[in-house]
């Protein structure tokens, strides 16, 4: 409750009674364990030694298990209170979503940003003076980044080789580490079908259970989860496809608490006749659209189903929204829910629709699709988590490289990056007089907190490998970092463990600023609950 002193000494409330209030210092070290606690929980799944995490739902999806080292999956899943927390759940979320990796990186980076700035603030250092300090730190940081970068992408065979380290780099600390170089090509083939144009609808993912990890494989075309109907064709040539999100039982009578009083037989079966004739007209309708493959969003029932078999025609209901929306993508048509002018519907075509056997189920696959770039990852796997974990792995893989393949520019990994920058920022804080060089020199002590996280989660001797690289790179060799294979330092050039320029440098922005504003606070108030209204009767 806010009190202010009155002339006379008495308080005056000011807020709600129900309203409460964190002042000062109060506030700030609330704010600041909240954010070190959410970096010490992802921080453990930093790397390619990182640990994973169960995730248990309760409520509607009570049983429901999730193992995962996905830092913006894990920060998804758990419910937080505390503001400070919401801000680096709220990054990591902007980090999966901007540039699809780096989630873990950037909560922990954060973190420790607010670790440095805890010590600097006991030291009596007002936090716009840190602020002012990190800022500078961020622009010397993103500076010796982009010239430590080098760019390929004008030879075709050093840029796919490129692309395939970077898959490997972002997959060896997932589910998929043992299977990368198998993953990796999958995800570059894939990638490369788009020709730049980086839609990633076009690249379809399919879990099916059984096998190992190491049987899944990339599919050209297109495949639904699908069968066809009773007695209808399996197998068409040259497909005209109408895709459609229509109800096939519009006109049953759906009047709730209806009822129709027949004083014979004979006449309930007048009403059944009425019914199916008119399905039987909405059937025409679609037929006379010069088609031999019907996809409905929605259920089409036994009778539709049968008049669609007699005139030929291959139809596949209640396909879900995801897959008819890729599929309408894919085969160049258009979804649509009327049918009274067949000229001005456009049909999805493709040369070959049949089904195929994955494991145990049969699936409907489309070939010579318009669309050229689509394909399909199968991914085989022993059990549901393996298969959610692995597809969360592939889709982070997937994202980074139609990111690098928009912006070629890449950087050498293994924590030589944040070793650099770290180098930079020191260099910097020397030179500056004045309190902002204790809070430069904190950003470097932050940056290169995430090698020795990735160094200490591997079980080696973290206070050693940073000694070294700090060493190295005083000498000039920037390309050195940690082979977290041997825990020892070596040249990231010669193992080829590389980055793409656009992760590390949306990593540093977002993790500076989300900092900032959390180092910015010094008061938590929050607001009194809003009360219903309760009228005279007590109602």
């Amino acid at each position: 409750m806010l009190n202010i002193q009155s002339r006379s000494l008495n308080p005056v409330n000011i807020l709600k009674t129900e309203a409460d209030e964190e002042k000062a210092e109060t506030a700030r070290l609330s704010s600041f364990i909240g954010a070190i606690a959410i970096g010490d929980l992802v921080k453990s799944t930093l790397g390619p030694k990182g640990m994973d995490k169960i995730l248990l739902n309760e409520g509607r999806n009570e049983g429901k298990v999730e193992v995962t080292n996905d830092g913006a999956t894990i920060l998804k899943s758990i419910g937080v209170d505390n503001p400070a927390s919401k801000v680096l759940v709220d990054i990591s979320k902007t980090q999966d979503d901007e540039v699809g990796d780096g989630t873990t990186s950037v909560t922990v980076l954060a973190a420790e940003l607010i670790r440095e700035a805890e010590k600097l603030i006991e030291m009596k250092i007002h936090p716009q003076t840190i602020i002012s300090g990190w800022r500078k730190a961020v622009d010397a940081a993103k500076v010796a980044l982009e010239k430590s970068t080098q760019n390929h992408s004008d030879q075709p065979d050093r840029f796919r080789n490129d692309l395939m380290n970077i898959a490997r780099t972002t997959l060896s600390s997932k589910i998929l580490s043992q299977h990368k170089d198998l993953f990796a090509k999958l995800a570059v083939d894939s990638v490369l079908r788009l020709k730049g144009s980086g839609d990633l609808n076009a690249i379809q993912i399919i879990k099916k259970l059984g096998g190992s990890l190491s049987d899944s494989y990339l599919e050209e075309g297109f495949l639904l989860n699908k069968k066809p109907g009773v007695n209808q064709p399996k197998r068409i040539e040259k497909a005209r496809i109408l895709i459609a999100n229509t109800p096939m039982d519009t006109d049953k009578i759906k009047v709730f608490g209806s009822r129709v009083k027949a004083d014979s037989v004979a006449k309930v079966a007048e009403l059944e006749l009425a019914e199916k004739e008119k399905m039987r007209e909405k059937v025409d309708l679609i037929v006379k659209h010069n088609i031999n493959v019907f996809i409905n969003r929605q259920l089409i029932y036994n009778y539709p189903e049968q008049l669609f078999a007699d005139a030929g025609v291959m139809a596949i209901e209640h396909a879900d929204f995801d897959g008819i929306e890729r599929l309408a993508l894919v085969t160049g048509g258009e979804i649509v829910s009327t049918f009274g002018s067949p000229d001005k519907v456009k049909l999805g075509h493709c040369d070959l629709i049949e089904e195929v056997m994955i494991g145990d189920d049969k699936v409907l696959k489309f070939s010579g699709v318009p669309l050229g770039e689509a394909c399909t990852i199968v991914i085989r796997g022993a059990t549901q988590q393996i298969l959610d974990e692995a597809e969360r792995s592939l889709h982070d893989a997937l994202c980074v490289l139609t990111e690098t393949v928009k912006d070629s520019r890449i950087i050498y990994g293994g924590g030589s990056g944040e070793v650099l920058m770290a180098h930079v920022v020191t260099q910097l804080a020397e030179q500056t007089p004045g309190k902002e060089s204790f809070a430069i020199d904190s950003f470097a002590n932050a940056l290169r907190q995430l090698p020795t996280i990735i160094a200490d989660n591997g079980g080696f001797d973290s206070a050693q490998l940073i000694s070294e690289l700090r060493a190295y790179h005083s000498q000039g060799k920037h390309t050195y970092g940690l082979d977290m294979n041997v825990g020892c330092t070596a040249d990231m050039a010669e193992l080829g463990i590389i980055e793409p320029f656009v992760v590390k440098r949306q990593v540093l922005i977002s993790a500076a600023e989300a900092a900032e504003m959390i180092l910015r606070v010094d008061n938590i108030i929050k607001a009194a609950p809003r009360r219903r209204e309760v009228d005279r009767r007590g109602h």
